[in-house]
């Protein structure tokens, strides 16, 4: 396969690169090379290349920065996924499109699945539910895959902004009452080439659809933070409190579900595919 992949130098994109690697030739330009938010030169490049398959990890991520930067938030995660479809449906391509849990708005106790209504708090998960839109609306074959509180040892992430303050201070407040699962860049894309190594897009087995990947089990902001502080070799004698404070009082621009758990159900009865529970993950992106 011809295949095209943004944002190959973020958390996903980096290894997206090496597991697609398996399935065909991967064009993965630079943001310098090819600026998604430039519609016109998108287009262009998708039109020469003419790849068999779209893989679009790519983002804008800040989520609070998002609630003042509206436009650049809907470029990169609601226009550029969409041309991408446009131009796949002219040129018979397919399209995996990552999407996030902050399409809904945390107020489910339980696990959310596919079916359950989106319902984002703020502009990062608006933008990024259009995005899912648009790719739906286009009619191409397509995988949307949901996932959840990313980390890896590369780009900004919780993990590495953890290990950053371990060094900085003695004593940090995290948030202890949003839950969600933690998921491994690593695993993404290792679970993204199995699902396409199955041919999900053959017509008599069509799997089109959204797909919730997120690593298993269930946890918070601190007591992840607590399970990374566990597997940090510090300097000795030193030690680190991490106390557990309600969102109240940690306020920030944009508004964040407060439970963000996805049910991998589905991706499961499709595909066979189940990652491993997040603590399992830990131990293997820090061992």
């Amino acid at each position: 396969m011809n295949i095209f992949l943004s944002g190959a130098r973020g958390q996903v994109g980096w290894e997206l690169q090496r597991t697609l690697a398996t399935l065909g030739t991967v064009a993965a330009p630079t943001r310098q090379q090819l600026d998604l938010t430039d519609a016109s030169a998108l287009r262009r490049y998708l039109r020469e290349l003419q790849p068999d398959l779209i893989v679009n990890p790519a983002a804008y991520t800040a989520v609070d920065k998002a609630e003042t930067e509206p436009e650049l938030a809907r470029a990169a995660n609601a226009i550029a996924p969409a041309i991408m479809a446009e131009e796949a449906a002219k040129s018979g391509a397919t399209m995996v499109h990552y999407s996030t849990d902050y399409v809904f708005d945390g107020s489910k106790s339980g696990a959310y699945a596919e079916t359950d209504p989106a319902s984002p708090l703020g502009i990062y998960g608006k933008t990024k539910l259009e995005g899912e839109q648009a790719v739906i609306a286009s009619g191409i074959p397509h995988l949307i895959l949901r996932t959840s509180w990313v980390y890896g040892l590369r780009g900004g992430n919780f993990l590495l902004t953890m290990q950053r303050l371990f060094k900085e201070r003695d004593q940090l407040n995290i948030v202890a009452d949003q839950f969600g699962a933690p998921t491994w860049s690593r695993m993404i894309a290792e679970a993204t080439a199995q699902i396409l190594s199955q041919k999900p897009f053959s017509t008599e087995r069509n799997m089109s659809g959204i797909y919730h990947l997120t690593n298993r089990g269930t946890t918070t902001w601190h007591a992840f933070a607590s399970a990374i502080l566990t597997r940090t070799n510090l300097p000795e004698g030193k030690k680190i409190l991490l106390h557990p404070i309600p969102s109240s009082q940690y306020p920030t621009p944009a508004r964040r579900p407060a439970n963000s758990v996805l049910s991998g159900d589905k991706l499961y009865a499709k595909f066979g595919i189940a990652l491993p529970d997040w603590e399992t993950a830990l131990d293997l992106c820090m061992g």
